[in-house]
């Protein structure tokens, strides 16, 4: 399992969120399995985003594509800053009750 990781910093969640959101067709088709978005409790701009994939092939595709949409005007408007995005692996996992 492939971990695509995005770390951004939003102007407004409320208004990020909502263009994230018109991405979820995009995400399944795609390959993402999963994802989880948080944001940071002492900087609620601060906004990380993990999506889970079967494979690192498309992990490394979807990265292409979100490269391009980081690129456009709308995502300008909606980031004051993001970091690279980066591919994890899975290595182990373990649920703790």
């Amino acid at each position: 399992m492939a971990t695509l990781h995005v770390e951004n910093t939003v102007r407004d969640y409320e208004s990020w969120k909502s263009v994230f959101d018109k991405f979820d067709r995009e995400r399944r088709n795609r390959g993402v399995r999963s994802y989880r978005v948080v944001r940071g409790h002492e900087d609620p701009q601060k906004v990380i985003v993990d999506m889970e994939f079967d494979s690192t092939t498309r992990a490394e595709e979807f990265r292409e594509f979100l490269s391009t949409v980081l690129s456009t005007p709308q995502a300008n408007e909606q980031l004051i800053d993001h970091r690279p995005l980066v591919i994890l692996e899975t290595m182990e996992e373990k649920t703790l009750a």
